[in-house]
């Protein structure tokens, strides 16, 4: 694959990984969740899984060809994935709740959602391709 295909593919996943975020994130808030504190944290939360989730089947489907198979190697990888996530995770998870302890609007929290997840899927990529599909890579 070329650097541009790759470049490509990479962002339009993440974009969709981004909106499945901050849809699941609006439905949590719209079901009577508060934006402040349990309701936010919740909302950040089940936005993260899903997100997580739909990325890491599209990554490991399309940009790394990875064909692990098996329950057991699947689940491991899929740690692996989850575990380079954390830190890209935490920077995502600061720069939203700082935009929203600023500017106090789902706009601004949104926003601040977008920057942090960009930037942790810059960092990410590269983690994931030296740890965790490294060794499909490989061979």
């Amino acid at each position: 694959m070329t650097l541009g295909t790759l470049v490509v593919k990479y962002t339009a996943f993440a974009v969709l990984a981004i909106v499945v975020n901050l849809a699941t994130q609006r439905v949590v808030l719209s079901v009577g969740w508060s934006s402040d504190g349990f309701g936010l944290a919740l909302a950040i939360a089940a936005g993260t899984i899903t997100g997580l989730v739909v990325k890491y089947v599209l990554d490991k489907r399309f940009i790394f060809y990875d064909e692990t198979a098996g329950a057991a190697a699947q689940s491991k990888q899929f740690a692996l994935y989850s575990a380079m996530g954390l830190v890209t995770t935490a920077v995502f998870w600061g720069t939203e709740t700082l935009f929203w302890s600023i500017w106090r609007t789902d706009l601004m929290r949104e926003l601040g959602a977008v920057i942090g997840l960009t930037i942790g899927y810059v960092t990410k990529y590269q983690l994931d391709k030296r740890f965790v599909f490294a060794p499909r890579l490989a061979s």
